[in-house]
């Protein structure tokens, strides 16, 4: 989804930086294997089973939000082939 005011490179280094500082510590251990959807302006997070549930339950909250969204415990949302490899802290 593309921003006027922001570059891919800006959501998803703001969003990581979201992720690392102020929720991968509350939520990797009980997580794993979930995804969260980020604002990236607020920081409100929303966690569910499916990218696509837990996206529009941020949406709801607030239609303006800009999103970025992390496979909880993973370095990558998808596989194509293969095995996911856990993320190291």
């Amino acid at each position: 989804m593309p921003y006027p005011d922001h570059s891919p490179q800006e959501v998803a280094d703001r969003g990581e930086q979201i992720y690392e500082q102020r929720i991968r510590d509350q939520v990797e251990p009980g997580e794993k294997g979930m995804f969260v959807v980020i604002d990236i302006e607020t920081g409100d997070y929303e966690i569910y089973r499916s990218d696509l549930a837990a996206t529009k339950r941020a949406l709801a909250r607030r239609p303006e939000a800009i999103l970025y969204g992390v496979r909880i415990g993973y370095p990558t949302a998808y596989k194509l082939g293969g095995r996911f490899i856990t993320r190291q802290p």
